[in-house]
């Protein structure tokens, strides 16, 4: 199994991402889970709860838009858990993929990194495209007030869970072009490495 783990701050392209990289792949075989704000029934289970649940099965190719991630990122910068608890999540993280990686699932996590203005220009793009103007969000703009804290949170969150069984790759997005061209090179160099085969018939 294959797991795709996507990040990134609002605005930073992980829907079209998910769209562009994997429209020419058998939908029966990829998965896209996208993880909102918690439920009260997650909420009264341990954090990872819900994302045990999403992991792919054996011969299939699962995506996580946002993931366990915004559990050391959003609780981290609006103060919803103390200190103490974000922290232990990094160490709890790491045991986590460490066990899929022993199952047999390969995990590669993707940060889409934008600049600060490219976020911006997005956001005038929503506000001022019929066709775009559902993703608008006032919340967002709301969120980027809290832009440096951001930044220092997903910095953390890499430098502590990056591993050589789940990597993390930190992908210049504000080119989208580029965004997709290095995101589908370094997922076709994974699959290439794990040379998935069609099982055998006895």
């Amino acid at each position: 199994a294959l797991l795709v783990v996507l990040q990134a701050i609002d605005g930073g392209g992980k829907d079209s991402t998910i769209k562009k990289v994997f429209r020419g792949v058998n939908p029966q075989g990829r998965r896209v889970t996208s993880f909102k704000q918690p439920s009260e029934r997650e909420l009264a289970h341990d954090f990872l709860w819900r994302v045990h649940q999403a992991t792919p099965e054996k011969g299939e190719i699962g995506v996580f838009n946002r993931s366990h991630y915004e559990d050391v990122l959003v609780v981290r910068v609006h103060d919803l858990v103390p200190e103490k608890v974000w922290r232990d999540r990094y160490r709890i993280i790491n045991e986590f993929e460490h066990g899929l990686a022993a199952a047999g699932t390969r995990v590669v996590k993707l940060f889409l990194a934008i600049s600060r203005d490219e976020q911006a220009r997005r956001f005038r793009s929503r506000q001022e495209t019929v066709h775009k103007r559902w993703k608008y969000n006032e919340a967002d703009e709301q969120e980027r007030t809290f832009w440096d804290d951001y930044q220092e949170a997903f910095a953390d969150a890499i430098n502590e869970t990056s591993s050589e069984e789940s990597p993390w790759y930190v992908i210049p997005a504000d080119n989208k072009w580029y965004r997709n061209w290095a995101v589908a090179t370094i997922l076709v160099g994974t699959l290439r490495e794990m040379d998935p085969q069609y099982p055998s018939h006895t």
